[in-house]
């Protein structure tokens, strides 16, 4: 008989458990146990003005600020400290604002022109990925 690998068994395990308990009452419960990683980059342009008034980019800007129309870049850290360096990386990599930024929940949210926008999530993503070895998705755009 083949020894089977860690994630077989544990798929075996979960299929196994999940047909004894099928039609019974059942409560899942999703963990994250935080890497290193960076989980989502995405950059959006041009966003909708209501994109803005729903993430409350609209908020707090000065007077005659008007980040409507401008790019948005998405991106979620874990460990949600790494936001402060990415946040730092971008500024220094190109001329990008920062919209939010929550090192509690690892999310970054970077506003500009698309060119700066793109530029600055992609050398976020590389330098998390050469410099600090963390696992990174690709920059997907819309």
């Amino acid at each position: 008989m083949a020894r089977m690998t860690k994630e077989e068994l544990l798929e075996k395990l979960f299929h196994d458990d999940y047909q004894d308990l099928k039609g019974k009452r059942l409560r899942m419960t999703r963990v994250r146990v935080p890497g290193r990683e960076v989980c989502m980059a995405h950059v959006l342009n041009p966003a909708d003005p209501c994109i803005y008034q729903n993430l409350g980019l609209h908020i707090g800007v000065h007077q005659g600020e008007d980040h409507n129309g401008e790019t948005i870049g998405l991106l979620r850290f874990t460990p949600w400290e790494a936001v402060v360096v990415a946040a730092d990386v971008a500024m220094k990599s190109a001329h990008v604002e920062i919209g939010f930024m929550d090192r509690f929940c690892g999310t970054l949210i970077l506003l500009g022109r698309l060119s700066e926008v793109e530029t600055a999530v992609g050398e976020v993503v590389r330098f998390f990925k050469e410099e600090l070895g963390f696992a990174t998705c690709e920059v997907y755009r819309s």
